[in-house]
């Protein structure tokens, strides 16, 4: 599709070019044209129709394209939310009459893999709902949030300890971006804390903080850290992408974000959250 599209905007541009080239050629030195004012109007307008047809051509495919990706996005959307209530409801059926030890154990691990994937189908909503546009803000507690996704890392993350102190916070924001900014940075705190398994999670004032106990960063590092595919250590998992996608949605929803570290000693981040 995009290779067609390329060609046919090189050759519809060759063709303009040529065209302009030829009137030019021929008003000047054919017809002898004095009025050099109006035929200068006449080129220009030759030229932006000739721009505007362009970039029609150039953009009418795309949107199409995009139409249909959003509209198979959602119709996919819709039909994983059957499987994942299906399951979840036979899991907590099933629970309910299970005695066996090691049976209850596999549906746990069945209950565990549905609500990662209850996850993805949350995240793949918010991105369909951001790509549209839609209104996505709504009025939410900060602490109950937070305990929401510490519930779900500790299955995750069963070897570190979690520290959490929570006061009552209630801010109108992006409540599913905010999701993502605690289980990216929590996510990292666990990669490099590497020794220490202890992670202190905190709610107080307006602000949300986030201190591992880890190897730290120095000056150099604090600098580079929130550029996209940026990674301290190359050797760890992810693609770098993770803490500059929390500075981008810092910036755009009026959160200031802090960050403190010492090498050895460990990371603290800050999130302010603004009237």
């Amino acid at each position: 599709m995009f290779r067609n599209l390329r060609l046919n905007i090189f050759i519809y541009y060759l063709l303009t070019v040529t065209t302009f080239l030829v009137l030019e050629y021929y008003a000047f030195f054919v017809l002898r044209v004095e009025n050099v004012y109006l035929l200068t109007v006449v080129l220009l307008c030759f030229v932006t129709l000739s721009g505007v047809f362009i970039s029609k051509l150039a953009i009418d495919p795309l949107l199409e394209y995009v139409k249909n990706l959003q509209a198979l996005s959602k119709e996919t959307l819709h039909e994983l939310n059957l499987p994942i209530s299906t399951i979840t409801t036979n899991s907590q059926m099933l629970k309910k009459s299970l005695e066996d030890e090691k049976s209850l154990k596999r549906l746990e691990r069945i209950e565990s893999a549905c609500g990662m994937l209850k996850e993805r189908y949350n995240e793949l909503e918010y991105l369909i709902k951001m790509q549209s546009r839609q209104e996505i803000k709504e009025q939410f507690c900060v602490d109950e949030l937070v305990k929401e996704r510490i519930f779900f890392l500790e299955k995750i993350y069963p070897q570190i300890e979690f520290r959490v102190e929570v006061e009552p916070l209630e801010i109108f924001s992006d409540k599913k971006g905010l999701s993502k900014v605690i289980d990216n940075l929590i996510d990292n705190a666990v990669k490099y804390s590497m020794k220490s398994k202890k992670i202190f999670v905190k709610v107080e004032a307006k602000s949300l903080i986030i201190e591992d106990y880890g190897i730290g960063m120095d000056e150099v590092e604090i600098v580079r850290i929130f550029d996209q595919f940026y990674q301290a250590n190359k050797e760890m998992r992810g693609f770098g992408i993770g803490l500059s996608m929390v500075k981008r949605f810092c910036d755009t929803n009026n959160i200031s974000l802090k960050l403190n570290s010492k090498v050895n000693v460990g990371t603290k981040i800050e999130l302010q959250f603004k009237e």
